[in-house]
């Protein structure tokens, strides 16, 4: 009895032991045996690790790609136009010992503290040298490229690998906003005032050549019209000589006739005449002129 009451006890301890000597790393995680703040060892793979209980510690960091957001950040590029630029970035603990030794016990919110100091740096000296218009373009790609790289080689000493960095927004600062704007406004109606310009100068050309092939239309219209009225007067008058030529008397009756038509109208037919006046020879006989 004496012996289980002893063995009992001494079961309890040597399980508790065995159990706090065992550790769990999950495939999402690394982890650091630290014995006396000092690493001892350094367990990537996930699975089973051990450590001397009560003289050794884990501590445990996280394996997966990390994103960082950093807080709204006014630049000045190369054109003297302020800019507030919003960035984040995505980063991995590529070396646990390095980054043990770097941050200490401050784990990962301060390594971040770092890492956000050193993007904000970089993005300062990247988009200092440029001017704005590049900044607010759509193909920024080649500037967040210049910042990642930059930031690397720091981020290095923390152990930590910048993945990627992106500029989520580029705005002008709100003091910025009106003169901007007013300027944008008068740079696009100088546009418009230049295009209504050009408008007015190609519509006057194009009216002065339609008024010129209007004028070329009418003269050579009149041109030909005249011509063809020439041509059927000389015709006509062939046609009267031809007549007049065939009977004579037939044509004195025929120009009689055209007279009075043209004289006797409505309106017109008071005439003040002698009564021997030749001018009604065939009103007064049917033989006109020649009966006399």
């Amino acid at each position: 009895m004496r012996k289980s009451a002893f063995l009992l006890p001494a079961v309890a301890v040597a399980v508790i032991v065995a159990l706090s000597s065992i550790f769990i790393v999950d495939e999402r995680e690394k982890a650091l045996v630290l014995q006396f703040g000092q690493i001892v060892r350094v367990q990537e793979e996930p699975g089973l690790g051990f450590k001397i209980p009560l003289i050794q510690e884990v501590v445990r960091y996280d394996d997966r790609i990390l994103s960082r957001d950093l807080e709204p950040l006014e630049v000045t590029p190369s054109d003297d136009r302020r800019l507030v630029v919003d960035a984040f970035a995505r980063y991995r603990i590529a070396d646990v010992e390095q980054f043990r030794r770097a941050v200490g016990s401050g784990g990962e919110e301060a390594a971040a503290r770092r890492l956000d100091s050193i993007l904000r740096a970089e993005t300062r000296e990247v988009l200092g040298s440029v001017s704005s218009n590049d900044i607010l373009s759509t193909d920024r790609a080649a500037l967040m490229l210049r910042i990642r790289n930059s930031a690397i080689a720091e981020a290095t000493s923390l152990g930590l690998q910048v993945i990627d960095v992106r500029l989520k927004r580029t705005d002008l600062p709100p003091e910025n906003l009106n003169a901007t704007y007013e300027r944008m406004k008068a740079e696009r109606e100088r546009e418009a005032a230049d295009e209504i310009a050009r408008g007015n100068e190609a519509a006057q050309r194009i009216e002065a050549q339609a008024d010129r092939t209007v004028i070329e239309l009418v003269s050579e219209a009149e041109r030909e019209s005249q011509i063809i009225q020439g041509e059927a007067d000389a015709e006509r008058n062939e046609i009267f000589a031809n007549a007049f030529g065939a009977d004579p008397e037939f044509f004195e009756f025929y120009r009689s006739m055209t007279a009075y038509q043209r004289s006797l109208r409505p309106g017109n037919s008071t005439m003040v005449l002698s009564p021997d006046n030749e001018f009604f020879n065939y009103l007064k006989s049917d033989q006109g002129a020649a009966s006399e």
